[in-house]
């Protein structure tokens, strides 16, 4: 038995080990749990203007911060307004609630041949005006201060350690000197070099060395860096390919370029802008009353061997793409010349057109809206049936600086301008066929109560059809960014516009008269020898005319399919 001293002395050890050892878990739970716990905070609606110019991490981090609220946009998260003032003056100003962007949803961009390159000049010109990014890819510390309904310009641009935007971008071309222009000109600092992508024999307008000699020579280099681009995005929707029916490395090269993307990316979304050949052929007459109107030859085909070129490369890309969305240089040739008064439309006048719906179909994505409309979203509500495909693309308002003050522009009397044939991108006559779907993208001032009195007005029209099966019949997006114009362009600065992407089964008139100058060529083997001698066969030139008299048909049974439906009905 211990004596009591050391009884005494052993208690007392044993309350001040316990009064420690509850002291440290008071300190644990009242101050090291809260600080560990507690989500990371950060501020989106910042005074950017007082961030210093350097473009950092945190930079990033607070611009794509600024994202939609809306119920649509699921993928974001409210971040809470910190407690600064305890810490002092705070890092990034003035803060409030944001919502904090966690999914970026890059789109990388493919352009093909001479016609896919000059697309995207006007395209990416466009993309910098809207996100006010220099030729040079730099932002300038004034313009750094994003409006808040700019919600992400990673969309199309990748952002360097440096703070520059590099597009998402690939120019490929089997042959230097329209890219050469592009490595020249004033963006010349804003595209990768080695993204600019050329081979030193030209395609020739011939499908088969695009596909089969000198584009194979190429395309693994490029896959590789399509491979690179696509691992550095965090969200990667899909690719958009640019490119021509007509000529040998848009037609050859890209239907090779897609069956790569098809096996690699399957899952993801695959969409061309897609130049189809104009539907006039040179005749006499035609020649006549050009040389008399003193009219360049934009307007007609810029090579004979257009039809092959058009059947073999929608043959081999029709499993391969998406959605397919139609222009001929024809029609909006008519269009600027019509609506815009230019008399002699160069190719860049064209372009810029095609620039505008570009932007709209994927405003959604970098903008904030009332309704907003995803990549796969158009598939979706476009395209009934995989092989049925190919809508048609129209732009409202299409007007001239001195003539915007003169004409109206509702949201009513622009969505009538858009189902106006002569407004069309296409030359058809939607007014012949019916519509399975429709998609009207809006920008600007618009707001849905607008939007549906609108469509509302077209649906009495007796000239605008649907198919009996579809009743529903439209999509609508609708987008706050107003539409961007160039500086010193032919296109007025508006404060709304809509792009309509129709699929009609009128574009079958269409595919009818490419088919048609098809037949006048082979039927005597025309040109046939140029494709056998590059490895071709020539059954595929059969192959592929009966896939497009297929695909012919396959439209005009939609049409039937639904007059005999209505014919039911009546009974």
């Amino acid at each position: 038995m211990l004596p009591k001293s050391e009884n005494k002395r052993e208690s007392n050890n044993a309350s001040q080990t316990t009064v420690l050892k509850c002291t440290a878990v008071l300190f644990f739970a009242l101050v090291l749990i809260p600080l560990v716990s507690a989500p990371p905070t950060i501020s989106a609606d910042v005074s950017l203007g007082s961030l210093p110019p350097k473009r950092g991490p945190l930079h990033n981090l607070a611009t794509r911060a600024v994202s939609s609220t809306h119920s649509n946009q699921p993928h974001g998260v409210v971040v809470s307004k910190p407690d600064y003032e305890s810490w002092g003056p705070s890092p990034l100003g003035d803060s409030s609630e944001c919502t904090f962007s966690l999914l970026q949803r890059e789109c990388i961009s493919m352009h093909v041949g001479q016609a896919g390159v000059q697309m995207g000049n006007s395209c990416w010109e466009l993309y910098c005006l809207e996100h006010g990014i220099e030729p040079d890819g730099s932002i300038p510390p004034d313009k750094i201060a994003y409006d808040s309904t700019d919600n992400c310009f990673n969309t199309f641009f990748s952002e360097t350690g440096c703070g520059r935007m590099v597009p998402r971008a690939i120019m490929v071309d089997l042959e230097p000197t329209v890219i050469d222009e592009v490595r020249s000109g004033p963006y010349r600092q804003l595209f990768h070099p080695e993204l600019l992508i050329t081979g030193k024999e030209d395609a020739a307008n011939n499908y088969a060395r695009g596909h089969y000699t000198v584009g194979k020579e190429v395309v693994s280099g490029v896959m590789e860096r399509v491979r690179k681009l696509a691992d550095s995005c965090t969200g990667l929707q899909g690719f958009f390919i640019f490119h021509s029916f007509g000529g040998g490395t848009g037609s050859g090269f890209t239907a090779l370029l897609m069956q790569k993307l098809s096996d690699e990316f399957g899952k993801k979304s695959r969409l061309e802008f897609a130049v189809y050949p104009a539907p006039q052929v040179l005749s006499l007459g035609l020649l006549k009353c050009v040389i008399s109107k003193n009219v360049e030859l934009l307007q007609v085909s810029t090579a004979v061997v257009e039809p092959y070129n058009a059947v073999l490369t929608t043959h081999t890309t029709i499993a391969n793409s998406d959605c397919a969305f139609m222009v001929d240089n024809e029609a909006i040739y008519d269009i600027c010349r019509r609506k815009l008064g230019i008399e002699r439309p160069s190719y860049a006048n064209l372009n810029r057109l095609i620039g505008q719906v570009v932007s709209s179909i994927t405003a959604s994505l970098r903008f904030d809206g009332a309704l907003n409309v995803d990549l796969t979203e158009f598939q979706t509500n476009l395209v009934p049936y995989p092989r049925i495909h190919f809508p048609l693309a129209t732009y409202a308002p299409v007007v001239s600086v001195d003539k915007a003050f003169h004409e109206g522009m509702s949201v009513s009397e622009i969505t009538a301008e858009c189902f106006d044939p002569s407004n069309q991108m296409v030359k058809c006559d939607p007014r012949q066929g019916k519509y399975m779907a429709c998609c009207l993208l809006y920008r600007g001032d618009v707001v849905p109560k607008d939007v549906n009195v609108a469509i509302a007005i077209m649906k009495t029209r007796s000239g605008i059809r649907f198919v009996d099966w579809c009743p529903t019949g439209f999509k609508v997006g609708i987008n706050y960014q107003p539409p961007t114009v160039v500086p010193g362009g032919d296109l007025a600065k508006v404060q709304r516009a809509v792009s309509m992407l129709s699929n009609t089964t009128a574009i079958a008139e269409a595919w009818g008269k490419l088919n048609q100058k098809f037949d006048l060529m082979f039927n005597k083997r025309a040109f046939v020898h140029w494709y056998v001698g590059e490895g071709m066969e020539e059954g595929e030139f059969t192959e592929a005319r009966e896939d497009l008299a297929a695909l012919e048909r396959d439209y005009e049974e939609v049409a039937t399919d639904s007059d005999v439906s209505s014919i039911k009905s009546e009974f």
